[in-house]
C-alpha cells in the first residue's frame, strides 16, 4: 500500500456502530436480495457491457468479492469465484464454480495467486470495508493486466456495519469515496463513475477501473 494512503480521512471515518466480530453478524444465512429487481438488472447489464460475463468472447475468470447466494450476472462467466462470509449462502450460489469464506475486514489479503482473474466485482458491499485501500491493492494484485474491478452500490445497507464515513455522506459523495479508493490504492487506470439507469425504485451507482495493460 502507498504510504500515507489514508491521510486526510477523519479518524472516525472507518469506525462502525457495531465493531463486533463480523463473523457473528453474518452467521445467520440471509437468502434475500439487497437491491430491487430493477437495480439487479442494471448490474447485470453493466457486466455485459464491460464484457465480464458469460457473453464475453473467450473464457473469463471473475472474482465476486463480499458475495452471497446470488451473483448478479444475467449469464455467469466461464469461471466465477465467490468470496464471502456465510458458508450456507455461498453454497447456494449456483453461478459459482468456487466459493471461499474469508473476512476482508479481519484480513484484507486475498488468498489467490497474482494475476488469477480477468475481472473482479463488488456489489453493494464496498461500504462495509474498514481497510478498503488494502483490499483494492490486493484486487489489483490478483487481476491480470487489463483486468477491471467493478464496484456497484445503491442507497441501502446494514447501517450498524457500514463505515461511519459512508453513513454520513450522500450518493454523490459515495461515488467520490470509491473513486478515491482507486486513486489512493494506485495501480489503476481509466477510472469511470456512473449512475446507471434502472427500472425500479433503487438507484444504482457504479465505479470501476482497470489494471494497466502489460
Amino acid at each position: 500500500m502507498i504510504e500515507g494512503a489514508y491521510e486526510g480521512f477523519p479518524a472516525w471515518f472507518f469506525t462502525r456502530v457495531d465493531d463486533g466480530d463480523d463473523a457473528e453478524f453474518y452467521a445467520p444465512a440471509r437468502m434475500v436480495t439487497h437491491i430491487d429487481d430493477g437495480a439487479i438488472a442494471a448490474v447485470a447489464e453493466l457486466y455485459r457491457e464491460l464484457a465480464i460475463d458469460g457473453s464475453a468472447p473467450g473464457p473469463v475468470r471473475v472474482l465476486d468479492l463480499m458475495g452471497s447466494w446470488i451473483s448478479h450476472f444475467a449469464e455467469p462467466p466461464a469461471w466465477l469465484t465467490v468470496l464471502g462470509m456465510n458458508p450456507l449462502e455461498l453454497g447456494n450460489n449456483r453461478a459459482a464454480a468456487e466459493v471461499v469464506v474469508h473476512d476482508l475486514n479481519l484480513d484484507p489479503g486475498l488468498p489467490f495467486p497474482s494475476a488469477s482473474f480477468d475481472a473482479a466485482v463488488c456489489c453493494v458491499s464496498v461500504d462495509y470495508l474498514t481497510h478498503p485501500i488494502e483490499v483494492f491493492d490486493e484486487v489489483a494484485r490478483v487481476l491480470a493486466p487489463g483486468g477491471r474491478f467493478v464496484c456497484t452500490f445503491s442507497n441501502r445497507c446494514f447501517p450498524t456495519k457500514a463505515v461511519a464515513g459512508w453513513l454520513s455522506t450522500d450518493d454523490e459523495a459515495h461515488v467520490l469515496i470509491v473513486s478515491e479508493y482507486f486513486r489512493r490504492s494506485g495501480g489503476w487506470v481509466d477510472v469511470w463513475a456512473q449512475e446507471r439507469p434502472t427500472s425500479g425504485a433503487d438507484p444504482l451507482f457504479a465505479v470501476w477501473a482497470s489494471r494497466p495493460a502489460a
